[in-house]
């Protein structure tokens, strides 16, 4: 019989919550974090703007239409993440064996943690009140033998939000052996990992529309729709193969930020203004999380929809802004700016450690001097005083249009 070792752990409406905590007045409203222009997006929805039909990826506009009294709120990813450390933290307390998958959602193995904290559902039931009690938030838990179904029970375990309103979850769900197959197969296809848009409808034009439709679908025909390897990773998924083990060693392979303006823009200085806040915001993250990268990348959407992406590699890893807004601007000056920006995006990628400076006849080069004690100094006072309370200034000549 499988071990029901594995755990998935999922925050209720985390970044709603977290503006909760912090502004109590929106508790009981429909709230929606992100932005409430024309082309803002919905980040994350309360339950009782769910309730209304609200999706995370959802057009801000659409929301507005679905729920007009809905309370947009900017994200505030600094604080979410100073959050999501202070889960992490009681999860580790569990198991070494964590591996986080996003600011609100983690796998664990809890397979070595039974002599010590008792059987997985009680284990489940024990984060559940410790994160409760630990950072005042909501988390739903799966409990199965494989990360596929765990993920599939945390699903399970949550409030659930529909036109007659709010129905609290169950908190914890177990998948038992004996009721996995059924558990598993009717579940909507598009609940698997790798159903996306064009795939869903590649399979609804097969007639396949739940993961039973999908597990009784010879495998050769989704090879032949979908190709060798799309096809034989769903068809495993489908019959519950799933043989991947928690990584707690999983490296992060990019960091990135990223935004859509409310107006398109036309101006190299204006851009290089936003490429300094973009940077900042990366560099900060990586050295959060005790990381440098060798590659810059600079992301540019146009008005039209097209993507335009350059990046440059280093042969030493950086992790301060000017590193990063220096390449990432010299990207910039590559790109024709005559049909407008509407989303920039910044990035780093091939993370590691933090490797020695370069070092000159006469100390560190003249570019980075300094700057790795001035960032440390702008982290501990952000640690302190929250990201607002110190921003990177910028040279006259790229904000003179902008006063």
């Amino acid at each position: 019989m499988a071990e029901l070792s594995i755990l998935h752990v999922d925050m209720d409406a985390f970044y709603v919550e977290v503006e909760r905590q912090d502004n109590p007045s929106l508790i009981g409203q429909p709230v929606i974090v992100g932005g409430d222009s024309e082309r803002g997006v919905v980040a994350s929805a309360s339950y009782e703007a769910r309730a209304r039909g609200i999706r995370s990826a959802m057009s801000s506009v659409v929301a507005k239409n679905l729920c007009p009294e809905a309370v947009f709120v900017p994200s505030n990813f600094p604080r979410y993440r100073e959050v999501s450390r202070q889960v992490q933290q009681i999860l580790y307390a569990v198991t070494p064996l964590l591996e986080p998958i996003a600011l609100d959602e983690a796998f664990l193995d809890v397979s070595g943690a039974h002599r010590l904290f008792g059987g997985s559902e009680e284990i489940a039931w024990q984060i559940r009140n410790d994160v409760y009690e630990g950072v005042g938030l909501d988390c739903s838990v799966g409990v199965a033998s494989s990360k596929l179904l765990a993920k599939l029970a945390s699903v399970a375990a949550k409030p659930k939000a529909g036109p007659e309103g709010v129905k609290p979850g169950a908190g914890v769900f177990v998948v038992h052996p004996d009721v996995a197959t059924d558990f598993l197969e009717a579940h909507p296809v598009e609940a698997l990992w790798g159903v996306g848009r064009a795939t869903l409808q590649k399979l609804k034009a097969l007639g396949i529309s739940s993961v039973g439709d999908l597990a009784s679908t010879p495998r050769d025909l989704l090879v032949e729709e979908l190709g060798t390897s799309h096809g034989n990773h769903l068809s495993k998924l489908s019959q519950g193969i799933d043989v991947r083990e928690v990584d707690s060693e999983r490296e992060r392979k990019s960091i990135s930020h990223e935004e859509t303006f409310a107006s398109d823009i036309y101006e190299r200085a204006a851009l290089i203004t936003e490429i300094v806040r973009l940077s900042d915001a990366v560099s900060t993250r990586a050295r959060e999380q005790g990381l440098a990268g060798r590659t810059v990348h600079l992301k540019v959407r146009r008005p039209d929809m097209s993507y335009v992406t350059r990046s440059v590699t280093l042969e030493e890893a950086v992790d301060t802004l000017p590193e990063i807004a220096g390449k990432a601007t010299e990207l910039l000056a590559e790109l024709d700016m005559e049909q407008g920006v509407r989303l920039l995006g910044v990035g780093l990628s091939r993370l590691g450690l933090p490797g020695p400076q370069q070092l000159t006849l006469t100390g560190v080069e003249e570019n980075n001097s300094g700057w790795g004690k001035l960032s440390a100094a702008m982290d501990r006072i952000r640690q302190r005083y929250g990201h607002s309370a110190i921003r990177p200034g910028f040279p006259k000549s790229q904000t003179q249009n902008n006063d």
